[in-house]
């Protein structure tokens, strides 16, 4: 069975400074948990979108990770979604990460999915991403708001 975990936050700024925060990874460690974040392979058109692969670096339990991603659909203010190629012990892993428009703002929406864990601990997996998708997304939204990141 299919593991699905998603969470949702609201920012004031517009759709394209939400997605100018996503979509350039090299930020992720002004706003979130990274303590490293790269581009190590550009997409095939050499910018982050589709096909693009990106090495983020944290530290979590005590131990580093480095999660490897590539990036497999981009529209600019609507969407950003990846599947991790290695550093978690997940199966079939998938992210996507939608916007739309809220009144002067913008309502996100990131999901995760994944088929299993490591055997037993698919439940552990599951409460350890609710977590992190909850603090992920409302740091996004909220470093949007900064107007660090202009689209």
């Amino acid at each position: 069975m299919g593991q699905v975990v998603e969470a949702r936050a609201r920012s004031s700024a517009a759709p394209a400074q939400v997605y100018a925060v996503l979509a350039d990874v090299t930020c992720w460690t002004r706003w979130g948990i990274w303590t490293r974040a790269v581009v190590e392979r550009p997409a095939p058109d050499g910018g982050t979108g589709p096909g693009a692969v990106r090495a983020l670096t944290s530290r979590v339990l005590g131990r580093t990770i480095v999660s490897r991603e590539r990036v497999t659909d981009a529209v600019p203010g609507e969407l950003l979604a990846y599947e991790l190629l290695s550093g978690l012990p997940l199966r079939d892993y998938r992210g996507r990460i939608e916007l739309r428009p809220d009144g002067a703002g913008t309502a996100l929406r990131w999901e995760s999915r994944f088929t299993r864990a490591t055997p037993g601990l698919t439940w552990f997996y599951r409460l350890l991403f609710a977590r992190f998708l909850a603090d992920t997304v409302a740091r996004a939204a909220r470093y949007a708001e900064s107007g660090h990141a202009a689209p």
